[in-house]
């Protein structure tokens, strides 16, 4: 990868194995959200809620994916490198969607949730 690559090219991983990445992924590390508390004299600071931690995007579909066994992933370690060298790592996580499938491209749509903040190594 070019030391100026920025975005593009991504590589994802689900416990090991390389799944063919297709399209626009969405990474949220899951870091709290944080949110100002507004009272009617002023700002009295700022509240912190939890965010799911979750990748999603897609993948394409071919005659020896086994579309049942990657719906039913559960504690999985899913690892996602993006061109501009950064690396995610989110720990135990399950496949978390529908598992909406296109016959134009042969996609397969999913989302992977964790219980714990993605690392990026």
């Amino acid at each position: 990868m070019s030391n100026n690559a920025r975005a593009g090219t991504i590589w994802v991983q689900v416990d090991g194995q390389k799944i063919e990445a297709k399209g626009e992924f969405t990474i949220q590390p899951g870091q709290p959200k944080r949110e100002a508390i507004v009272g009617v004299d002023g700002i009295h600071g700022h509240k912190e809620t939890p965010q799911v931690p979750y990748v999603e995007g897609a993948t394409t579909d071919r005659k020896d994916f086994d579309t049942v066994a990657f719906r039913n992933i559960t504690g999985a370690t899913v690892t996602v490198r993006l061109a501009n060298g950064k690396t995610w790592v989110y720990s135990e996580a399950w496949y978390a969607s529908e598992g909406t499938m296109t016959t134009g491209e042969g996609e397969i749509g999913f989302r992977f949730e964790s219980a714990y903040p993605a690392k990026e190594i």
